[in-house]
């Protein structure tokens, strides 16, 4: 029998393939572009016939229907790291987070934490040889489909795809069913970079230098970072991410990413999850200069200690005098989630010349207008710690960068109070002399 006929005997409609669900099952959706558009909606349609599903997601990028169209209560939808559209979930009660780092998200599947009884992906086209390309999200694909009893593929023309270092793609033999489907995979659009965002990535721009390899998060600060290297005479960088945004696709229009100097897959650039442009999709597709590869293995703090010169760059949502950072709730609200950003920091520690930043803007304001600041005296308002005071690395506000490394708790104070706004310093000071962190002779 050949591979089409195989291929058509498996191809199913969206409402045949849920029909595989039964109650109390774990329906296993991957993370954000492998999210099942069609197979979703026909799931949400047995809504009142399933009783107590469970779905697995993370990074929702459009709504999702067994969240939105659930009126009998049949669905619980879990999430491995939120979107902005998750965060309204969870504050709605319609979705719960599971704390997890990435390195080790594998694993949970691999050991058997994380059961899963079907699993609904979205693959590129099959080609020639019956293979299906996990395309923009190779992440912990593998472990998810080898944990499945049963797996379903949804079909998509538009997902791009791409080569991997491993687990890149699954056999027509391997599926239950395969379902078509022509939406076009979501895109998501990278926010505009503020003046504070380009101040901050004014201090670190300086730590990148020909030939780094850099893991650049998502949002303004690293767009800025890229603009800065565009514009310089910076070149061949190297990435190795978790997650590739359009801010990489810039820099290698502008040519400074060659990848020609990393000591690791030379010549490559590696990420495990991708999402933005349609510009981005469309550059990856069949690009033999980028692979993919699963989050064990870009998260691997022994991989990134290989890379050297490594340059992590991320975000955080507060920090405290001890070094303590928040980056994924802000009080009890969740906000995101642990992801990638110890692992990062723990390789980029151990990498010989590697350095992690952690940007974060020195104040906020509320929504009645009053300013607050992001460096607290302690946490106290049942906020998550991310990175713990042990690992803190550099932290940088439009006000300058504070190393923690080996620091005192004197020492730290004195640092991030100097990074913090002019307006809440002293306030800070006070506070740092009531938790005896504070040597008289400390700078004012």
């Amino acid at each position: 029998m050949n591979i089409q006929t195989i291929y058509k005997e498996k191809l199913q409609s969206a409402e045949e393939a849920v029909q595989i669900v039964k109650d109390g099952d774990w329906v296993d959706y991957s993370e954000t572009c492998s999210y099942p558009q069609a197979l979703d909606a026909a799931l949400a349609a047995r809504s009142g016939e399933l009783h107590d599903v469970k779905i697995r997601n993370a990074i929702s990028m459009i709504p999702i229907h067994t969240v939105e169209k659930d009126p009998y209560g049949s669905f619980t939808y879990n999430l491995w790291h939120c979107s902005a559209l998750d965060r309204k979930y969870i504050d709605q009660g319609r979705a719960y987070h599971s704390p997890m780092m990435f390195r080790h998200n594998g694993t949970y599947y691999r050991k058997g934490y994380a059961p899963v009884n079907v699993a609904m992906v979205t693959v590129a086209p099959m080609d020639e040889n019956g293979n299906f390309s996990y395309g923009l999200t190779n992440c912990t694909m593998q472990e998810i489909l080898d944990a499945a009893e049963h797996v379903v593929v949804e079909v998509n023309p538009t997902m791009p795809t791409i080569a991997g270092l491993a687990n890149d793609h699954i056999s027509i033999y391997d599926v239950d069913a395969v379902v078509e489907c022509n939406l076009p995979i979501p895109t998501v659009k990278s926010p505009a970079a503020t003046d504070t965002d380009r101040k901050i990535a004014s201090y670190i721009f300086p730590y990148i230098t020909s030939g780094s390899t850099l893991q650049l998060g998502i949002g303004g600060i690293p767009n800025s970072i890229g603009s800065m290297i565009a514009e310089s005479d910076v070149k061949d960088l190297g990435m190795h991410t978790e997650l590739m945004s359009d801010g990489y696709l810039d820099l290698y229009r502008a040519g400074k990413i060659t990848n020609a100097k990393k000591k690791l897959n030379r010549g490559k650039g590696v990420f495990s999850i991708c999402n933005g442009s349609r510009e981005l999709y469309d550059f990856l597709d069949h690009n033999n200069a980028v692979l993919s590869a699963p989050m064990s293995y870009v998260n691997s703090p022994a991989v990134i200690r290989e890379l050297d010169d490594f340059i992590s760059i991320n975000s955080c949502i507060a920090v405290d005098l001890y070094g303590q950072v928040s980056s994924e709730s802000a009080g009890l609200r969740q906000i995101s989630g642990t992801g990638g950003q110890v692992d990062f920091i723990t390789g980029a520690m151990e990498a010989d010349h590697g350095r992690a930043f952690l940007a974060i803007h020195a104040t906020y304001t509320d929504k009645a207008g009053v300013l607050h600041s992001n460096i607290l005296p302690y946490f106290n308002g049942g906020d998550i710690i991310t990175t713990p005071r042990t690992q803190a690395p550099n932290i940088v506000t439009e006000y300058g960068i504070a190393s923690l490394p080996g620091k005192t708790t004197w020492q730290r104070a004195e640092a991030l109070i100097a990074i913090a706004h002019p307006d809440f310093r002293e306030e800070l000071i006070a506070s740092a002399e009531k938790q005896k962190i504070w040597r008289q002779s400390n700078k004012r």
